[in-house]
């Protein structure tokens, strides 16, 4: 499938009538869907959007998915469009809670039910959330990042991801909350990174790290392209492979990293899952129906409680590279090219 990164691109279709969702009868409306950018990390293009594409056409409901490129005024801009052209359900992951909070109120004066996909609108309307357990995706940073440590002293840097981000916030708290607990490790150095910008994420990481001596041992890193940027530096220091490094999305520059060791694991979360996930309850709230949660998530603004649909994330070593393969998560063509064919076949990946 050919995928584009373009903001102005749209997909729409609809399949006609056939039976959508497991709870009978046809979905009727239109399913609205706003990605947020495609600099915090390539899944959004590349595995969201075509899993999302294949869930709507399979359900044969009419839909349309857009990228807002990083830019609020633009998603409000796309949410304006998608609300005239009447979508009855609209999912957007929100750029900050306030926009996203705005966008949801017209969307309900409306009449169109919204759905937070991925990160929480703090403040928002939405009637659903669906997303990963975003805690424990910051639990499996930290345990792996202790596992990749061992019991040694060691000096640690934390590269989190954007403050407008709840989830940022949900992983440091979920990190913290195991390597706070073991006295051996020593903060000396935390940061968010503005956006998830991995450039900008460079450039904060070397200066932590100079601020530090040069005297840091881990690198807890919220994502893949945060991580990719704290090797590039640790690189130039000649410490790449030597200090380890965290990430989350299983991207192909991650699992690269994983193979070749200057990466020690990522988070695991299955595009397909999730949107397979956004698709259930969008077509029931297309249908007039409600959806199957397995809990709630507070609200933290207001201590309001969520429905959601929460899913399991996956940690991600040199040993399992191959589960996300087989996964569908990325294709092993993708990720074993040149240098890293070797490393797959040692990792069992064909």
């Amino acid at each position: 499938m050919a995928l584009t990164a373009c903001g102005s691109d749209s997909d729409s279709g609809s399949d006609g009538g056939s039976d959508a969702g497991s709870g009978g009868g046809d979905a009727t409306g239109k399913i609205g869907v706003i990605l947020p950018d495609t600099e915090s990390s390539v899944r959004w293009e590349s595995a969201d959007r075509p899993a999302l594409e294949s869930a709507f056409k399979e359900a044969g409901v009419d839909y349309e998915i857009q990228n807002a490129e990083g830019d609020a005024e633009k998603m409000t801009t796309i949410a304006d469009s998608m609300i005239g052209s009447g979508v009855t359900v609209l999912a957007i992951v929100n750029l900050d809670s306030e926009s996203g909070a705005a966008i949801q109120e017209k969307a309900a004066s409306q009449g169109v039910a919204t759905i937070d996909y991925d990160r929480l609108t703090l403040g928002g309307s939405a009637e659903y959330y669906v997303s990963f357990d975003n805690t424990k995706v910051g639990e499996l940073q930290g345990q792996g990042l202790a596992d990749c440590l061992g019991d040694k002293d060691a000096n640690i840097v934390y590269l989190n991801g954007s403050p407008t981000d709840n989830n940022a916030t949900l992983f440091a708290e979920g990190a913290h909350s195991v390597l706070d607990d073991m006295s051996n490790y020593t903060v000396v150095g935390e940061q968010a990174v503005p956006d998830w910008d991995n450039e900008q994420a460079a450039t904060i990481f070397q200066q932590l790290y100079t601020a530090a001596d040069g005297k840091v041992d881990g690198v807890l890193a919220a994502n893949d392209g945060l991580g990719g940027a704290a090797i590039s530096i640790l690189e130039g220091a000649g410490q790449a492979g030597k200090v380890p490094v965290t990430g989350q999305d299983a991207t192909v520059e991650g699992l690269q990293n994983v193979l070749a060791g200057t990466q020690c694991m990522t988070v695991y979360k299955s595009a397909t899952q999730e949107a397979g996930a956004l698709a259930d309850v969008a077509i029931a709230l297309a249908k007039g129906e409600d959806a199957e949660t397995t809990g709630t998530t507070v609200d933290s603004s207001d201590d309001s409680e969520v429905p959601s649909i929460l899913l399991d994330p996956q940690s991600i070593t040199k040993d399992n590279v191959g589960d996300v393969i087989d996964d569908g998560g990325q294709k092993a063509a993708d990720v074993c090219t040149g240098k890293f064919a070797d490393l797959c076949k040692e990792a069992g990946i064909s």
